[in-house]
């Protein structure tokens, strides 16, 4: 049998290919830079650089999640599979098939296939170690233990939390997202291919989320904006977020030399009560968030991107922003400093007839559908956990949403031509 993880060759085009066979004009030239509605350019992101793609990258419409549960049994397999990953995703994100696709009688498929007449729609894969990667049920099963962050912590169980194990952890972590949904899909599909002796999908969560111009914020399933308080790359501090975007996302010395450019990143599958919430009226949804819905500025403001000023105070003394609204919760202010860059997507998982909450809302069906929340940061414990330890006992969202999975990952920095990700955590261990 034929190594999974060999037979990289010339790098034939997912175009050309087609164009070779018979029937599509090769796509000739550089591709292009456009970031809005470029499902149909063949705009490319670079997978090389000091950082992972995927983070600061402009959002794309279209996410797929996947957990991995490592089943190589030496540390030498291991990094053979995460060579052939790099490999593969630095082919499929330009636009090229994961391996050469060979033809002939009992010739196995390098490629799937199912994105031959698709372009790279901006296609990004981002990388994560797990806590299970280090050490499992107390076993260091590849000399890593002793490299484990400080920071890559286990996450604590938070008020409120109904999380399905079925949902949570994993050894490795793979987000493709992309302006294509099938691109997404295939990238994940062909490494997953790549790993069936070494590793073995745990969970997965498809997102999605609309393309808005520049300057303007997405929506979340709820109608509400989100994300407008999120740091922006390149951007320092302003007068809700005391850090700028290195400093927020990118680890720096006080991480360990192979996570130095890499970021940790915090994964919540959070099912929302989307029947209830329309059910409520929109001047109590917005007490819930703290801004107005159509505008998305701050409850009593007229722009969105207005400071929130969690100062002010109604004619009877209250607090303007109710002190259990969500901005109130979230905000750099209320937490120490914690901030984090947010790169959620919506989901929707179809319906369940067996209501995943207490009364009143058990009902015979609801909507699968949420947030898949995803967060970057250069520690989690004076990020997220920071952030949301207080928030998952007041927060007043939470009278609709539940927390149902979870994940934490460190990222490591980025990847140059002949490396694999995470060499520097292998070099050294």
């Amino acid at each position: 049998m034929s190594c999974p993880f060999s037979g990289n060759g010339a790098q034939a085009s997912r175009r050309g290919l087609l164009a070779a066979a018979g029937g599509l004009a090769a796509a000739a030239g550089s591709l292009g830079n456009a970031r809005a509605g470029t499902a149909q350019s063949g705009a490319v992101e670079p997978f090389f650089g000091p950082h992972q793609a995927g983070i600061a990258t402009p959002q794309q419409t279209h996410s797929y999640f996947a957990a991995f549960d490592v089943t190589a049994k030496q540390p030498g397999e291991l990094m053979a599979m995460l060579r052939a990953w790099t490999d593969a995703s630095a082919r499929m994100t330009a636009g090229q098939t994961a391996r050469d696709i060979a033809t002939g009688p009992d010739v196995p498929a390098g490629d799937g296939g199912a994105a031959l007449d698709l372009p790279a729609a901006r296609l990004t894969l981002t990388f994560g170690f797990g806590p299970g990667l280090f050490s499992k049920d107390g076993k260091d099963r590849y000399g890593l233990a002793g490299r484990r962050p400080e920071a890559l912590v286990d996450l604590p169980r938070f008020n409120g939390d109904q999380l399905d194990p079925a949902r949570c952890g994993g050894d490795l972590s793979v987000q493709a997202c992309a302006d294509d949904p099938q691109v997404a899909f295939h990238a994940v599909r062909e490494l997953a291919r790549l790993a069936y002796d070494a590793a073995q999908i745990r969970w997965v969560q498809t997102g999605f989320t609309a393309a808005t111009p520049a300057g303007h914020t997405t929506r979340n399933l709820m109608g509400f904006k989100d994300g407008t308080n999120n740091p922006h790359p390149g951007g320092g501090a302003t007068a809700d977020m005391p850090r700028g975007f290195d400093d927020v996302v990118w680890v720096g010395p006080q991480g360990p030399d192979w996570m130095q450019g890499g970021s940790y990143l915090v994964t919540r599958r959070i099912r929302i009560s989307l029947e209830h919430w329309d059910r409520t009226e929109v001047d109590f949804q917005e007490q819930v968030i703290g801004r107005h819905k159509y505008s998305g500025a701050p409850i009593g403001k007229q722009a969105e991107y207005e400071p929130l000023g969690l100062d002010r105070a109604d004619a009877d003394g209250n607090p303007v922003i109710p002190d259990t609204a969500h901005v109130r919760m979230a905000a750099a202010a209320a937490n120490d400093g914690a901030q984090i860059l947010r790169r959620a997507y919506s989901y929707n998982d179809g319906v369940s007839f067996t209501a995943e909450r207490w009364p009143p809302w058990r009902q015979g069906m609801m909507f699968d559908a949420g947030l898949f929340f995803v967060a970057y940061q250069n520690d989690p414990r004076t990020g997220f956990i920071k952030m949301f330890e207080a928030m998952a006992k007041l927060d007043a969202l939470n009278q609709y949403t539940t927390h149902v999975g979870s994940g934490i990952f460190a990222c490591p920095a980025g990847v140059q031509p002949g490396e694999f990700i995470g060499q520097r955590l292998f070099a050294t261990a």
